[in-house]
């Protein structure tokens, strides 16, 4: 009743009655919830991996809360604020005097019935980070509704003698799903809260990972499943996977044509919209240093529309294979140069490079 709800515990429930039956009744209440406790995470953690997959996520390592505290993390990091004189005892309750580094207040570490906060495994987690595996630099990602939690963050990380400049926090907003304009609250498969396995299985992986890069941290996102669906340019995604396939398709009549244009002559390449490609093209590595630099993908995604606008004018205005051999080896040597900079941009996204639309 006081746990999660939604038709995934419904269905959990449901395979383990099918697998156990009513083994766990037979259990002292204790060991069963404990057992029980283990497969669901077990479970839950598949469903969750499983699903990052489809997403192209890919995490190098899972970590374990647990882990913090069987694994003496917690403890250390507590000695060393202790020993720098950040930790108080008060109200039966653990204190960490963030209020001597610049916070607004001071903050529970150990609730006065003994058990830790979540703060407590934030702190451990931070020294993990930071002095056991010895990161040059943390980045956190948290929704927007933990904004009130930065400023101990970065007073917890300052007090276990580390500089408070190598810990980032972005802050993401909200996602609001709609469809054709109208808001998206529950799923029609479950009547629940949507979950990100069927968004993936509606509009696909490519489609979500553009529009979830789209927007800056600080900007509100509506994601539209029915825009994501659509095949016309009004679809970003659509848009910029089309200029791949449409780039793909002249060359592969190129190729069928036996025109070796390996040896064209750039240097005849001056119409307005030639020179707008090959200058859109070479903005890609300042694109990728800003995106390092200010960890804001979604320039990445603004580049790839106009990288693709770029080469569906040039398409337009320059016919590519024409009777003039020369010039038209040159436009498709800059047709191949715009497929390169177009899929390793879709690259960069974690996106598909389709040869045909």
């Amino acid at each position: 009743q006081d746990g999660y709800h939604g038709q995934y515990m419904v269905d959990l429930a449901a395979e383990m009655v099918t697998k156990y039956g009513d083994k766990y009744l037979q259990m002292p209440a204790d060991i069963a919830q404990n057992d029980m406790g283990e497969i669901g995470m077990t479970r839950m953690l598949c469903l969750i991996s499983d699903d990052l997959k489809a997403l192209k996520v890919d995490f190098d390592i899972w970590f374990s809360e647990r882990s913090l505290y069987s694994g003496g993390q917690y403890k250390t990091a507590m000695d060393i604020l202790s020993g720098n004189n950040y930790i108080a005892e008060r109200d039966n309750a653990t204190w960490f005097s963030s209020t001597l580094l610049g916070d607004s207040k001071d903050n529970v570490i150990v609730r006065s019935d003994g058990t830790p906060t979540y703060f407590a495994s934030d702190i451990a987690y931070h020294y993990n980070k930071f002095i056991e595996r010895k990161f040059d630099r943390v980045i956190n990602i948290w929704g927007a509704d933990h904004q009130g939690h930065v400023s101990r963050m970065k007073a917890m990380v300052s007090a276990l003698g580390i500089n408070p400049e190598r810990l980032t926090t972005l802050l993401f907003q909200m996602i609001t799903l709609k469809r054709g304009g109208e808001l998206v609250r529950l799923s029609k498969r479950t009547g629940e809260i949507i979950s990100l396995r069927e968004v993936i299985e509606e509009v696909g992986a490519d489609a979500c990972r553009f529009f979830f890069l789209a927007r800056s941290t600080e900007s509100q996102m509506d994601f539209d499943l029915e825009l994501a669906k659509k095949e016309s340019a009004e679809n970003p995604v659509y848009y910029v996977q089309y200029a791949h396939a449409r780039i793909c398709s002249i060359l592969h009549l190129a190729e069928e044509k036996q025109l070796d244009y390996s040896t064209g002559d750039t240097d005849l390449l001056g119409e307005e919209a030639e020179l707008e490609l090959i200058r859109k093209m070479a903005e890609l590595p300042e694109i990728v240093e800003t995106v390092s630099r200010t960890l804001e993908p979604h320039h990445l995604t603004y580049y790839a529309q106009e990288l693709a606008n770029a080469f569906h004018q040039f398409y337009k205005d320059c016919r590519v294979i024409s009777d003039n051999a020369e010039l038209t080896c040159a436009r498709l040597k800059l047709v191949d140069a715009s497929r390169i900079v177009l899929a390793r941009t879709l690259h960069l996204m974690g996106m598909t490079s389709p040869e045909s639309m």
